[in-house]
């Protein structure tokens, strides 16, 4: 017999109504002048000088509200589990409102000792031709509204989503992967090599 997972609703109150008569901590994320923000469905989204970006909370066990410019975020209870939880949320939201404000930048440097690295962008991927002399290129999947632009040895990444901007950067540097040789002597590839907040 399969077992019910329970709704998240249904945790909740579960698993706060004892903790309702105590003072449970709640973080409060306030927004910046030019920041605008809607909740609705546990779909939290922002919208600033940079765009828009949303996220979804579904699968975040803890209470969301939205009251004003600012949003609280509450834990389902005093269990260590929910508390980071809602710590979480916060840094999400956080990541949310730099996004749409100043931007996340990824920077990955192209290197090669024999066989010259051409780094070519072609719609929604990333070409990485030659690499040890193959024929056929590495392709690298662009996510969500991420710009890659190459710039002589260096391939940056830039976008307001840092789960997007992160995963195309991923995606560039695992497409030059390699295997069954040993990595100590065979340098070639396209590697991540900093991290920024905000467009460069």
């Amino acid at each position: 017999m399969r077992r019910r997972v329970k709704t998240l609703e249904e945790d909740y109150l579960a698993t706060s109504t004892s903790a309702k008569k105590k003072d449970l901590p709640e973080e409060i994320v306030e927004f910046p002048e030019g920041v605008e923000a809607t909740y609705s469905g546990r779909t939290l989204t922002l919208k600033g000088p940079l765009g828009e970006v949303s996220r979804d909370f579904v699968k975040i066990r803890a209470d969301i509200s939205l009251d004003g410019r600012a949003v609280t975020i509450r834990p389902f209870s005093t269990r260590k589990q929910h508390l980071a939880t809602m710590s979480t949320a916060r840094s999400i939201v956080n990541n949310m409102i730099v996004g749409c404000t100043k931007g996340f930048t990824y920077r990955l440097k192209v290197a090669f000792a024999h066989f010259p690295i051409t780094v070519k962008v072609k719609g929604d991927e990333v070409h990485v031709e030659n690499f040890y002399g193959e024929r056929s290129p590495r392709v690298a999947k662009i996510i969500g509204d991420s710009k890659v632009e190459v710039q002589e040895d260096d391939v940056v990444v830039t976008g307001i989503s840092v789960d997007d901007v992160g995963q195309t950067a991923a995606n560039i540097e695992q497409a030059t992967t390699v295997r069954r040789k040993d990595q100590r002597v065979f340098l070639d590839g396209v590697y991540i090599y900093e991290k920024r907040r905000g467009e460069q």
